[in-house]
């Protein structure tokens, strides 16, 4: 039986929306246009239903049908009104603190991106995508000018073991002890063990103001809420800007076991590592899990040398059962990121020198016709693959938990992936290896492919 709040409630800003002249106050209420308020409705709904052991977009959007969200303007600014929200987000009658904020970064976010980022003339070039990035970001206030390098980027599954669950937190924990932060795709598995180790290692150092940053866009968010450790959150507008956020943002890169969101993820960063530009720049780059993981590492990485080549796994290091380890080589990582960027006159807060090119910044639509046009054979350089390659993981992500992606594949049938033969059965092989181990959805839930590879 779904639980759900009972009463209407009305709720006051927090965070970076606790100041807003009447003007601004009056643009927001233009959100009751079209599909920017359902969009708003459906990202709202995802904050307040975080804890859910539900990873398919479509069923929460359908259990909660009847959840609505309104704005009102009083004098002093604005407010929301919330009718049917989801019981968890709720004690004794009060709305969860830390999910009012993310209920007003969900807002700051999605209007913002409707009226500043959207429809911009010009926004077709690498540069103009790379500042939409940026401004982003800096209206959301987590640039922080005068920080030197300290966010460690943590990347994994939202399905996950506890063997690795535990592990990624005592990552988290060792971390956190140096000093660092932590940002994530902000949900559960992979992405909250990080940030509940560090809170607990910067408990102990008395580090008061320790963040925890959640990245997310709204095609995820529904799968994946953000976890109650984030306390700051970013919602992108797609999975591009997403991932460009976390290059650019973060200054290393930790990748956890995970499914083809990861694999995805994995593809972004090397494929923008690979470019000739970026050869010379220090990134920091590590796959990490318990011992247990080793097969797991093996397939992937026998995966990325037999489609990208050998070079892409010169960009990266494998440490298996050694959390300790782990924190002292990205915090040796993050220093040659900070002598680097000191001796090049770069900005500490945002990687301006990354070359990221337009075949990683166009949002791609997984729909059955652009997944099928992909070119997946290695008649193309190696980064120009991986940028394919991304896209094709991107759409099986669509196809298993975004309500968009679920509804195409219900009235078409499975996306068609055609590619090299190799290519088709090294892909078949890591899939298949991700459904026995449950890492394309939560353990419970029957997985139907929403795939078909053909060579």
């Amino acid at each position: 039986m779904t639980e759900k709040f009972p009463d209407t409630v009305t709720v006051s800003p927090v965070g970076s929306m606790d100041l807003l002249s009447q003007l601004e106050v009056a643009k927001l209420r233009d959100v009751g246009r079209g599909d920017l308020r359902e969009r708003l409705r459906r990202c709202a709904l995802a904050v307040l239903n975080t804890g859910s052991q539900l990873d398919d977009a479509r069923a929460v959007f359908e259990r909660y049908a009847d959840f609505r969200i309104e704005l009102l303007q009083v004098e002093r600014g604005i407010r929301l009104r919330l009718q049917n929200a989801p019981a968890q987000a709720f004690v004794d009658g009060e709305l969860i603190h830390g999910i009012r904020e993310h209920l007003f970064a969900v807002l700051r976010d999605v209007v913002y991106v409707s009226n500043e980022i959207e429809g911009r003339n010009g926004l077709d070039t690498p540069a103009a995508m790379t500042d939409a990035v940026f401004q982003i970001l800096r209206n959301a206030r987590v640039l922080k000018t005068r920080t030197p390098p300290d966010l460690v980027v943590c990347w994994g599954g939202h399905s996950i073991g506890r063997e690795e669950y535990d592990f990624s937190k005592s990552v988290g924990y060792h971390l956190g002890l140096r000093g660092l932060n932590i940002c994530t795709g902000c949900g559960p598995g992979a992405m909250k063990g990080p940030m509940k180790g560090a809170a607990v290692a910067h408990a102990k150092q008395r580090i008061r103001d320790g963040r925890y940053v959640g990245v997310t866009e709204p095609g995820i968010i529904a799968a994946e809420p953000p976890n109650p450790l984030v306390n700051e959150l970013v919602i992108m507008p797609d999975i591009e800007k997403r991932l460009e956020a976390f290059t650019r943002f973060g200054h290393g890169i930790i990748v956890f076991p995970g499914g083809a969101g990861t694999t995805e993820e994995l593809f972004y960063v090397l494929g923008i590592l690979l470019n000739p530009a970026n050869r010379e720049l220090p990134f920091p780059l590590v796959l990490a899990g318990p011992g247990s993981a080793a097969p797991y590492f093996e397939q992937v990485d026998r995966f990325l040398r037999g489609t990208i080549g050998p070079e892409a796994t010169q960009r990266y290091q494998v440490i298996l059962d050694d959390a300790e380890r782990v924190a002292r080589v990205m915090r040796r990582g993050l220093a040659e990121v900070k002598e680097y960027r000191r001796d090049k006159g770069d900005a500490w807060f945002f990687n301006w020198r990354l070359r990221v090119e337009a075949d990683f910044q166009q949002p791609f639509l997984p729909t059955h016709e652009a997944m099928a046009a992909l070119d997946l054979s290695r008649e193309q350089p190696p980064h120009q693959l991986a940028a394919n390659l991304r896209r094709a993981f991107s759409g099986i992500v669509a196809g298993n938990v975004k309500d968009e992606g679920i509804r195409r594949i219900e009235e078409h049938g499975p996306f068609e992936l055609r590619g090299d033969r190799e290519i088709m059965d090294l892909m078949d092989a890591l899939l298949q290896a991700f459904v026995a181990q449950h890492r394309m959805r939560l353990p419970g839930f029957e997985y139907r492919p929403c795939y078909r590879l053909v060579a």
